[in-house]
């Protein structure tokens, strides 16, 4: 297993802990599988060293209680019942771990995904991630973790798989970047702790996923040989080759979140990083998460992202999901990685069972902790009839389903929907106060996004007609209503007796003269609806708006002088027609969920004043953004797909800047029906005696506790200037000692933000707490986290281009 484990873990500086191994086939016997070291990438980065043994659990921040339980627990198993308890099975659920009845245990249901619990009846379909983001309310981001645990846990589901770090959103054409929260790592970082908070209060598990790397959806697996096995390989999947600074800085901080705010698992990726399988790779599991940041709960697998057996388990990963699965996503009982070859790996000294048992006691500590042993409800029945996945006729066992069936779990969550939409819509453009309308009596309705959806309500086929609220793949919900925006203006418009018409078919309106569809007049607005899709496993091949969306606002524009543009998108678009003069209005709805409709009126009406703003940048060409997906390889080595992250730290506004490129609208950019003012911006040290590194400490869940120290109270005064009622997003970013810190520290980096609500005139004081981890950079030589000295300029404003006030501290007494 020596070759094993020299290429499961990740290089940090050097190539001195690394030895080359001649590259060997697979064996027929997968669960020994020896991956090889491919010699020809090597380079500063893209291999990896050990990091062994896996770190047992210890119970660290207040799971003590818990672990003892899991403990005692474990101590009953019989070795078969081990490893069925690190083992997916078919099952009602998306993931199933098997129950253990004389023990009294119910096992375990796994259930999608980000924005709703999918795999379900009469449940909600929350806001995406990418939407929650744009809120920048932290309130929100708390409020809907709230509620999607408790769906969940009305469900039976006692895990909920979410909410999503990776893909963070490197690359703008992603295909799950709307999964996720945003390319910069403290807004996601704060997403993530909130939305797991949320979660967990209600007694479910949240799953930090996709750890790590996991940047893109091209070639995120293998390509097989369709007449092999699992083991016969063409090529391997693609490897995310990444420096150790720029994994600490970026990829990694927002799962330093989700451990501080003690997720129950994290899901490895699907992907190799630096040469090896992120679910098999040491030093990401062992070195770093068990490690470095001192998780306490457990690591997942992504469903079918294992590719050893001994390898994996020795390298850090404690559970198999979703077991035995095929090359094509079917199962069968011969096709898992650990299942019996645990029983038989442990019976033949190959694995140490002490090991096993650190697997279980991670996974049944949390359950423990969140109290799941004590009334937990049975899984709904119904989920067995909705699960494609691993529908009855695949089951290996029987579950024993009772309790009601198909239980509306919805609540109020209705309104909270609706709410939570309305919030991360961001207004980009407003010329002469268009919005909000003043009881326009003609209105007109363009483009296939305002209707009802036209193939039902879950992963139609073409989204050619209705109105997108979600993407597809495993992050998408079922619906059971939708409030689509041409119902909710229709019904918002008959309160002033207005003429509304529509015309829902994008060819029809780019061929036609649009002043022979409308009648009587030029219509007091047009509203013209686009959306782009996305989903699991296709990254996007453009940033325009789908359907000829470009093309159906210049044929309504050319004769429409009030044109208002809005967008269902799962992220990025270029607008091209946003200089256009009668584009009066541009409003960036992404995926608000179920309430759409009312989402949207509620903001266009005025009845609600928007304050989203944006959590990427939108640049004027694709062509602006770096940091591509890799699509293709003109070799066909088994090795060959590689992408190399050489832009380091600059992605998204952190490279524009570095670069000094116009962009079309800038990161945390978003416009107001009023208008506010920052000022006096100060900054108090609570620590006169700062050293560069930080005490040393025992870890806690989130690493070294030093870095979670609040060292500086950073305040502004913000005032509503305008004659309207509104939240204000005040943003603090921090600009590091040009001349103390490594090369390649972007100019600006956001540390901070909060939303307050003022009325007309009102001004209040906001306080921004400064950790110590957010004023210190990753040094790959000492492997810590070090302040520099020198100064820091803070600079609060709305946008990471619309600086208002600044301020200069000096952390470290040089």
């Amino acid at each position: 297993m020596a070759a094993a484990i020299l290429v499961s873990g990740l290089l940090l500086s050097s190539l001195a802990n690394a030895q080359a191994y001649t590259p060997a086939q697979r064996t027929d016997d997968a669960f020994s599988y020896i991956q090889p070291l491919n010699t020809t990438i090597l380079g500063p980065y893209g291999h990896s060293p050990a990091v062994l043994p896996s770190p047992n659990i210890t119970g660290a921040g207040g799971w003590e209680g818990a672990l003892e339980k899991a403990r005692a627990f474990v101590a009953q198993l019989t070795l078969e019942e081990k490893a069925i308890m690190v083992t997916g099975t078919p099952g009602p659920c998306v993931g199933n771990i098997y129950q253990i009845p004389r023990l009294g245990f119910p096992g375990l249901c796994l259930q999608d995904g980000p924005l709703a619990i999918r795999v379900a009846d009469y449940a909600s379909v929350f806001s995406a991630g990418v939407s929650a983001a744009a809120t920048w309310d932290k309130e929100i981001l708390h409020e809907r973790g709230v509620a999607m645990g408790k769906e969940f846990r009305a469900k039976g589901a006692h895990i909920a798989l979410t909410p999503v770090g990776g893909p963070m959103g490197r690359s703008a054409y992603s295909g799950r970047n709307w999964e996720g929260f945003s390319p910069d790592p403290y807004l996601t970082g704060v997403a993530m702790s909130l939305s797991i908070e949320g979660i967990q209060s209600t007694g479910v598990q949240a799953t930090a996923k996709h750890y790590i790397l996991n940047e893109q959806e091209t070639q995120r697996n293998p390509t097989y040989n369709p007449n092999g096995t699992i083991t016969d390989v063409i090529q391997e999947a693609i490897s995310a080759n990444v420096d150790d600074r720029t994994l600490h800085e970026l990829y990694l901080w927002p799962f330093a979140n989700a451990v501080h705010s003690k997720v129950s698992s994290v899901m490895c990726a699907y992907q190799r990083v630096n040469g090896s399988y992120a679910c098999e790779n040491s030093k990401l599991q062992n070195g770093i998460l068990k490690g470095e940041l001192g998780f306490q709960g457990y690591i997942m697998s992504d469903w079918g992202a294992v590719h050893s057996g001994l390898s994996s388990i020795d390298n850090g990963l404690d559970m198999n999901m979703p077991g035995g699965l095929g090359t094509y996503g079917t199962f069968f009982a011969a096709g898992s990685f650990f299942g019996d070859n645990v029983t038989i790996a442990v019976n033949n000294g190959s694995l140490d069972v002490s090991r096993v048992d650190d697997m279980i006691v991670r996974v049944m500590t949390p359950y423990y902790w969140l109290g799941q042993d004590q009334d937990f409800p049975t899984v709904d029945p119904s989920t067995a009839d909705l699960n494609t996945f691993s529908p009855r006729k695949t089951w290996l066992r029987e579950f024993n389903l009772t309790g009601e069936r198909s239980r509306d779990v919805r609540e109020n969550h209705g309104e909270l929907i609706r709410k939570h939409g309305a919030a991360g819509t961001v207004l980009l453009k407003n010329t002469n106060k268009t919005l909000p309308l003043k009881a326009p009596k003609n209105i007109a309705i363009f483009g296939n996004d305002a209707g009802e959806d036209t193939q039902g309500f879950y992963n139609q086929v073409d989204f050619e007609y209705g109105t997108l609220v979600a993407g597809g793949g495993s992050g998408t919900g079922r619906l059971t209503y939708l409030i689509t925006p041409l119902a909710a203006i229709k019904e918002r418009a008959a309160r002033d007796n207005a003429l509304v018409q529509q015309w829902l078919n994008n060819t029809l309106i780019i061929n036609s003269n649009v002043t022979d569809l409308w009648i009587p007049q030029e219509p007091d607005v047009c509203l013209v609806f686009l959306k782009t899709w996305a989903e699991e496993a296709a990254d996007r091949l453009h940033l325009s708006v789908d359907w000829d969306g470009n093309d159906v606002v210049e044929s309504v524009a050319k004769y429409c002088s009030n044109t208002v543009v809005v967008t269902h998108s799962s992220g990025i678009n270029t607008l091209p027609f946003a200089d256009h003069p009668n584009v009066t209005a541009i409003l960036a709805a992404h995926y608000p969920g179920q309430q759409s409709g009312y989402s949207l009126t509620d903001i266009l009406y005025g009845d609600v004043n928007p304050s989203g703003k944006l959590p990427y940048t939108i640049a004027f060409n694709g062509s602006d953004y770096n940091a591509p997906p890799t699509t293709a390889v003109n070799t066909t080595g088994v090795y060959d797909w590689q992408s190399w992250f050489d832009e380091k730290l600059e992605i998204d506004y952190r490279y524009f800047d570095a670069n000094n490129i116009s962009v079309r609208y800038e990161f945390g950019y978003g416009l107001s029906y009023t208008t506010f003012e920052l000022s006096d911006l100060q900054a108090e040290a609570l620590d006169d005696a700062l050293t560069s590194a930080p005490a040393y400490h025992a870890v806690q869940p989130g690493g070294n506790p030093s870095l979670w120290e609040t060292i500086y109270n950073v305040t502004v005064s913000v005032t509503n200037s305008g004659d309207t009622d509104g939240a204000a997003v005040p943003q603090l970013y921090g600009s590091f000692p040009s001349d103390t810190t490594p090369a390649g520290t972007p100019p600006r980096q956001l540390r901070g933000f909060e939303k307050v609500f003022l009325k007309a005139g009102e001004t209040r004081t906001v306080s921004f707490g400064l950790m110590r981890r957010d004023l210190s950079y990753w040094d790959v030589v000492s492997q810590e986290w070090l302040i520099p000295a020198g100064a820091f300029t803070l600079s609060a404003g709305l946008s990471s281009r619309d600086l208002k006030a600044s301020t200069s501290i000096r952390p470290v007494k040089a």
